[in-house]
């Protein structure tokens, strides 16, 4: 028979999985989400979560709490009485007091292969990495940070020029037709748990503004996959002088130079090599595809350079 469950996610990557688990019969008792953040220009208005906008479409309740620690609200999510919680990027700790609740307990959503990229920001670092594999993960959660057992796999290639937005907006999809298989099998009582591996374990810390800014100096491959991992949030930048003065340039996209050995010296790291916004690294080259003038939206790199005067010579600094 269906199940009783407890929701807890908040931004865009979480939504196909809530709307996935309803469509698919089961009750949800409740979606929990983080609170709404200030927005607007000036920051005063307040913003509800992808998350809770999507439990408002369905008609079920949305609690919002800003800590999951007190006596009051563990009775509240007690009182519940969910045979299991699904999380998925929630964002907020859950004590065990929360985790021991549900009946079957509580089962996570994770957007790696683990213990590969344990922690916040899966799928940015395992692009900057270079992987060219990743995956979601069904795993029963615990007190250690994503250390718990697996029940669900989906393997998913990461494409050579494929950015963290294109692979986000892939494994969202991948995730909810994944938990929606593992509720299923739960029902059934047919869904093996197994302990992760010791070995290969590695932490996907939280993305810092002061490692967005793109160092010339490195290979072209590192370089490309620094670009690709932060696309398109928080987003690479370089500094190059566009009509006489140095202005802030995201790098949205990019892709390894063709005719150019990735271990071929050019000298002058990050000097404009053609007139295809081609950039030389500390080793080989990457070719802007799409960029981001400050202020501006996303253009690929030919109608940015109909109205920037980029030319070959040119330098970012």
């Amino acid at each position: 028979m269906p199940l009783r469950v407890i929701f807890m996610g908040t931004p865009e990557f979480s939504v196909p999985t809530l709307r996935a688990i309803a469509e698919a019969g089961h009750e949800i008792s409740a979606v929990y989400t983080q609170p709404p953040r200030a927005a607007g220009r000036r920051g005063l208005e307040l913003t509800p979560s992808p998350v809770q906008r999507e439990a408002g479409r369905l008609g079920i309740e949305a609690r919002t709490p800003a800590s999951l620690k007190s006596e009051a609200e563990q009775a509240a999510f007690a009182d519940l009485g969910g045979d299991i919680a699904v999380v998925v990027a929630y964002g907020l700790l859950l004590p065990k007091a929360i985790l021991d609740a549900p009946r079957l307990g509580c089962v996570n959503g994770h957007a790696s292969l683990l213990p590969r990229w344990r922690g916040a920001a899966p799928i940015q670092r395992a692009i900057m990495a270079g992987d060219t594999e990743t995956g979601m993960m069904v795993m029963r959660m615990e007190a250690g940070l994503d250390t718990g057992p697996v029940g669900l796999v989906e393997k998913c290639a990461i494409g050579p020029d494929m950015t963290a937005g294109d692979l986000h907006d892939r494994l969202m999809s991948v995730g909810a037709a994944l938990m929606v298989e593992a509720l299923a099998r739960l029902e059934q009582n047919t869904l093996a748990f197994t302990a992760q591996a010791a070995e290969g374990v590695t932490y996907a810390r939280k993305i810092d503004k002061s490692e967005t800014r793109v160092e010339w100096t490195r290979p072209a491959a590192e370089v490309h996959n620094h670009i690709r991992g932060l696309s398109p949030f928080p987003g690479a930048w370089s500094e190059i002088e566009i009509g006489g003065r140095m202005e802030r340039l995201k790098l949205l996209r990019s892709t390894l130079s063709e005719g150019v050995s990735p271990s071929e010296d050019l000298g002058g790291s990050g000097g404009i090599l053609d007139d295809r916004l081609t950039v030389a690294c500390g080793k080989g080259a990457v070719r802007l595809v799409e960029v981001q003038r400050a202020g501006g939206k996303p253009a690929a790199a030919s109608e940015f350079l109909r109205g920037a005067k980029i030319e070959k010579g040119l330098k970012f600094s």
